[in-house]
């Protein structure tokens, strides 16, 4: 003898409306995941495409000036706008294909490995600018020696640089955002 069993289905309950003082209804929280400038957004792409215009811009007016080589700042303020460019292409080609496709970025991983990445750039890019101000201010204020218009084009460099950083910054705070509040 076949006899069919029931079988239950659990159904959530909706959401409980909360009362505040004198009856007024509070609405359950909701959770906003595709803020603009996240990863896989319109906006996270301009962030993106930003970020890679002020480190190539910094890198390019760098690599025009013949002795920057000479000073260590210079050559980390080259190495660290060169790896910003790396990373920003890189995930602004990661954001096109997730708006492409359709497909949200919000994967543990993927928005971890975003989030070392944009705070462990941004910081380098930091770091440089700030170390190639202060040698432009040493040799241009202190020493007095700036020959050729070479300060003139490592303030630009560094002011694109402090640019890029300015940009990255956001995505690394939606990153860690979102990340923080899973």
């Amino acid at each position: 003898m076949n006899v069919s069993q029931g079988v239950v289905h659990p159904v959530e309950a909706p959401p409980r409306l909360q009362t505040e003082g004198a009856g007024n209804m509070l609405l359950p929280r909701v959770r906003m995941k595709d803020l603009q400038g996240m990863p896989g957004t319109v906006g996270g792409v301009f962030l993106r495409f930003s970020q890679l215009l002020f480190a190539v811009v910094a890198l390019s007016v760098m690599a025009t000036i013949t002795d920057f080589a000479s000073v260590t700042a210079f050559c980390y303020l080259v190495a660290a706008t060169g790896l910003q460019s790396m990373w920003s292409l890189a995930l602004a080609i990661v954001d096109i294909y997730a708006l492409l496709i359709g497909r949200h970025l919000q994967n543990y991983r993927a928005v971890s490995l975003f989030s070392v990445g944009d705070g462990v750039t941004s910081t380098l890019t930091f770091a440089a600018a700030c170390a190639s101000a202060g040698i432009t201010v040493l040799i241009g204020n202190d020493l007095g020696a700036c020959a050729n218009d070479h300060c003139t084009r490592y303030e630009t460099a560094i002011a694109m640089a402090f640019l890029s950083w300015f940009t990255a910054l956001p995505s690394f705070l939606f990153n860690f955002w979102s990340l923080a509040s899973r």
